[in-house]
Protein backbone atom coordinates (compact mmCIF):
# COMPACT_ATOMS: atom_id res chain seq x y z
CA UNK A 1 0.00 0.00 0.00
CA UNK A 2 2.85 2.36 0.81
CA UNK A 3 4.40 1.74 -2.59
CA UNK A 4 1.17 2.79 -4.34
CA UNK A 5 1.14 6.11 -2.45
CA UNK A 6 4.83 6.70 -3.11
CA UNK A 7 4.36 6.18 -6.86
CA UNK A 8 0.96 7.88 -7.21
CA UNK A 9 1.57 11.03 -5.19
CA UNK A 10 4.39 12.41 -7.38
CA UNK A 11 2.33 11.71 -10.50
CA UNK A 12 -0.69 13.50 -9.06
CA UNK A 13 1.41 16.50 -7.98
CA UNK A 14 3.16 16.63 -11.35
CA UNK A 15 -0.20 16.58 -13.15
CA UNK A 16 -1.52 19.43 -11.00
CA UNK A 17 1.65 21.48 -11.56
CA UNK A 18 1.53 20.81 -15.29
CA UNK A 19 -2.09 21.94 -15.42
CA UNK A 20 -1.33 25.20 -13.62
CA UNK A 21 1.70 25.77 -15.84
CA UNK A 22 -0.30 25.32 -19.03
CA UNK A 23 -3.06 27.57 -17.70
CA UNK A 24 -0.75 30.45 -16.79
CA UNK A 25 1.35 30.10 -19.95
CA UNK A 26 -1.78 30.21 -22.12
CA UNK A 27 -3.12 33.20 -20.23
CA UNK A 28 0.18 35.04 -20.66
CA UNK A 29 0.31 34.31 -24.39
CA UNK A 30 -3.30 35.38 -24.90
CA UNK A 31 -2.69 38.70 -23.14
CA UNK A 32 0.43 39.23 -25.23
CA UNK A 33 -1.53 38.44 -28.41
CA UNK A 34 -4.28 40.90 -27.49
CA UNK A 35 -1.71 43.64 -26.96
CA UNK A 36 0.09 43.08 -30.28
CA UNK A 37 -2.85 42.48 -32.63
CA UNK A 38 -6.24 43.46 -31.21
CA UNK A 39 -9.39 42.28 -32.92
CA UNK A 40 -11.66 45.04 -34.08
CA UNK A 41 -15.35 44.28 -34.34
CA UNK A 42 -17.56 46.62 -36.29
CA UNK A 43 -19.25 47.33 -39.57
CA UNK A 44 -17.03 46.29 -42.47
CA UNK A 45 -16.07 49.03 -44.87
CA UNK A 46 -17.48 48.82 -48.38
CA UNK A 47 -15.12 47.93 -51.22
CA UNK A 48 -13.53 50.86 -53.03
CA UNK A 49 -15.58 52.36 -55.81
CA UNK A 50 -19.00 51.67 -54.31
CA UNK A 51 -21.33 54.31 -52.96
CA UNK A 52 -23.58 53.96 -49.97
CA UNK A 53 -27.29 54.57 -50.66
CA UNK A 54 -28.60 57.99 -49.75
CA UNK A 55 -30.74 57.65 -46.59
CA UNK A 56 -33.10 60.45 -47.71
CA UNK A 57 -33.99 58.66 -50.94
CA UNK A 58 -35.22 55.53 -49.15
CA UNK A 59 -38.93 55.78 -48.46
CA UNK A 60 -40.86 53.71 -45.97
CA UNK A 61 -44.17 52.59 -47.39
CA UNK A 62 -45.27 50.91 -44.15
CA UNK A 63 -45.19 52.44 -40.68
CA UNK A 64 -42.72 50.85 -38.28
CA UNK A 65 -43.94 47.94 -36.21
CA UNK A 66 -45.09 48.73 -32.69
CA UNK A 67 -45.09 52.49 -33.37
CA UNK A 68 -48.02 52.91 -30.98
CA UNK A 69 -45.70 52.03 -28.06
CA UNK A 70 -43.34 54.91 -28.76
Amino acid sequence: MGMVIVLSLPLILFSIMLGFGCYFLGRYRRRQDVRTCPQVYGVPTPPPGTLAPDPTSVSNSKPPLFSHNV
